[in-house]
């Protein structure tokens, strides 16, 4: 299924990264350019929040440059529900970093029964501070 578009949460609503505060102050300013990540955690939030609000341009945009694939087509089919932040390696002050994730997702409502899934992705993220702003360079799946 091809990637659906782009459908960010209300400024008020909780904001899908799991931190309890709302969109507008949370993972909002991040994806709109407003203001950058201040931490790799920050950046890993708003990165599963991109997934869970299909945001491709964001993701692309903060993939570093080393590792970022040409374009990036969403699962129009699963709903990233939950993230888990398992551990953090590197601080505000560093330039490198890592962030172990669990990300819990299942199929969208409408999926055909045979076709549901239900999982958790775990992830140990690299991450790298260049001019500034923190980029995800990749992960081990595991």
């Amino acid at each position: 299924m091809p990637s659906p578009a782009t459908h960010p949460p209300s400024p008020e609503s909780r904001c899908p990264c799991g931190t309890g505060e709302v969109y507008g102050s949370c993972c909002g300013p991040l994806h709109s350019g407003a203001r950058e990540a201040p931490t790799a955690e920050a950046l890993m939030r708003s990165r599963f929040c991109a997934f869970a609000v299909h945001d491709a341009a964001y993701l692309l945009r903060t993939w570093h440059p080393s590792t970022r694939p040409e374009e990036l087509e969403l699962d129009g089919t699963i709903l990233w529900q939950r993230l888990e932040i398992l551990g953090t390696q590197g601080g505000p002050f560093d330039d490198a970093a890592r962030v172990r994730f669990a990300a819990h997702y299942r199929s969208r409502p409408g999926i055909p029964p045979e076709e549901r899934v239900r999982g958790v992705q775990r992830e140990d993220s690299r991450f790298l501070r260049e001019d500034g702003r923190w980029l995800y360079v990749d992960g081990v799946v595991g």
